[in-house]
């Protein structure tokens, strides 16, 4: 049964197209990943089909009765309500039939006879439906859902708008798997979990009964829950059966098997444009050349796809620096209350570190306060000499309606628009990206102008706050390879061991160090 059906879909930003008469079909059950790089349209595809953007182009079309749910990390939280009772909403329509039956019964004492009978006939038709959905069970699922997504360490009591982004969009997608809707849109749902955490989401989504699609540049993650791939390239979607490297293998077949149907058709070509050349002038041959140019201007040209710029990350190094990088005396972080116990680290040259542990536990306020950013609770930070410092943050928090040319040239005067143009390229950003408001691009392509800035900037000391979020795959790779070539010293914000396992000398686990009950 196809529970979603997309016809003849167009769509484009300005003079930029996405989709070119894109056809696809979701059936009942499937697991599904969308994957393509960067800037292919991948979130573009789910804000369509969920009705939050329209389609220039084609047909959107749900099966009957069909209960959607998305996750959208920028939904907003109402202050004063706790994640309990955001979970909770997830069974609205239940807790609703249950303030019916309640309001049925306190009716009942001023009922006649005849008006009982009806009363008590419809008390019975709710109490099964409570029963039949496990209406007495709410408060177990929510628990269990909520302790897998670490959300029962943060305390369920506490209120939604006191949580960090990460914790928010915990929340959120803990309420969106409560649901159990039909079909599940997740939108790199890894993003803000920790390894722990992505483990579970793991399990939960392997023993899924409905479908979902599935946006993600987590490879590892992604193929032990899908069995289908719908590959974004080139304004068209294509469809393969099985898991990720099935998909690898027969795309360059297929890709093999075009280049091969190209060289045979530029042949072909070539032969009749040749044989039209030297015979339409001649009276005795001119009917046969005439004959040739038809079969030639009938003929279907295959066009190979343009190919995508692959990123080249090289990072700019500065001077040596001194050998401390940074000693901490007693440090507690946090903004309100602490989120630490006193802390005393040292980070000496050379060593490049990965904080890994749960969300909300500190790892971004750490980083701002050991480059001054915020200042600490109490305690001290005492930093070494000669430090050129390189900050990548996670996300920007404000819409930036600058080009990218704009954007790297304030940080950069000096570059000619060249310069800046050839930087941005190697980043793996196309002439139309490039000339494209920062605010257009997607998450992916955003990351790649806030890498140009810091790669063209002489660093010694590299500061990266979750640097793979949105990154696709080729430009995730291109990253690790740069981070092991560089001299310089990292202290590094990563939730993907398959990433920083091969860049690291140390790992230090936040967990250790919090004041929360994890």
């Amino acid at each position: 049964m196809s529970i979603l059906t997309v016809k003849n879909l167009s769509h484009g930003f300005g003079d930029r197209a996405i989709f070119e008469d894109v056809s696809f079909r979701l059936l009942k059950g499937e697991h599904v990943a969308l994957i393509g790089a960067n800037g292919e349209g991948k979130s573009t595809f789910m804000n369509i089909i969920t009705g939050n953007l329209a389609p220039d182009e084609g047909k959107v079309e749900w099966a009957n009765k069909i209960k959607v749910g998305y996750l959208d990390q920028h939904s907003v939280l109402t202050k004063g309500r706790t994640i309990r009772e955001v979970l909770r909403d997830a069974f609205k329509e239940l807790f609703d039939l249950e303030k019916e039956m309640l309001q049925l019964t306190d009716k009942m004492a001023d009922a006649s006879p005849e008006e009982l009978e009806v009363m008590l006939e419809k008390l019975g038709v709710i109490q099964d439906e409570l029963e039949h959905r496990n209406f007495y069970l709410i408060d177990t699922k929510v628990e269990e859902i909520a302790g897998g997504l670490g959300l029962k360490g943060i305390g369920l009591d506490k209120d939604v708008t006191d949580l960090s982004g990460g914790q928010r969009t915990k929340v959120l997608l803990a309420k969106l798997l409560l649901e159990n809707p039909d079909i599940l849109l997740l939108d790199e749902p890894t993003n803000y979990l920790d390894e722990e955490h992505i483990e579970w989401l793991k399990k939960f989504l392997q023993n899924y009964e409905n479908a979902f699609i599935l946006i993600s540049h987590d490879i590892p993650f992604m193929n032990s829950v899908i069995n289908i791939i719908y590959h974004m390239e080139n304004r068209t979607i294509t469809r393969y059966v099985g898991d990720y490297e099935n998909f690898q293998r027969q795309y360059e077949a297929n890709k093999k098997q075009l280049e091969a149907a190209y060289e045979r058709q530029q042949q072909e070509i070539n032969r009749l444009e040749d044989f039209i050349a030297r015979n339409k002038a001649r009276v005795a041959t001119t009917n046969m050349a005439k004959s040739r140019q038809k079969v030639l201007d009938k003929m279907e040209k295959i066009e190979l796809p343009s190919e995508k710029p692959k990123p080249v990350f090289k990072f700019k190094e500065a001077r040596t620096s001194g050998k401390l990088i940074f000693k901490t005396d007693n440090l507690v972080i946090g903004y309100d209350e602490p989120l630490t116990k006193p802390l005393s680290l040292t980070m000496e040259r050379g060593q490049k570190i990965a904080l890994v542990g749960a969300n909300g536990l500190g790892k971004t306020t750490l980083l701002k306060s050991l480059i001054g950013e915020i200042k600490p609770i109490s305690g001290e930070v005492e930093k070494g000499d000669y430090q050129n410092i390189g900050y990548f943050i996670q996300e920007e928090k404000e819409a930036n309606y600058s080009t990218c040319i704009e954007e790297v040239w304030k940080e950069f005067p000096v570059f000619t628009q060249y310069e800046v143009r050839s930087a941005l390229a190697k980043c793996g950003l196309t002439t139309k990206h490039i000339e494209s408001k920062i605010v257009v691009l997607s998450g992916g392509e955003q990351a790649k102008v806030r890498l140009c800035k810091l790669i063209n900037k002489e660093t010694n000391i590299l500061i990266l706050d979750e640097p793979t979020n949105h990154l696709d795959v080729d430009a995730k790779d291109e990253l690790k390879r740069a981070l092991q070539e560089y001299r310089g010293s990292i202290l590094l914000v990563c939730h993907e061991p398959e990433f920083y396992r091969d860049v690291v000398t140390d790992v230090w686990n936040c967990e250790e160090w919090t004041t929360k009950i994890i």
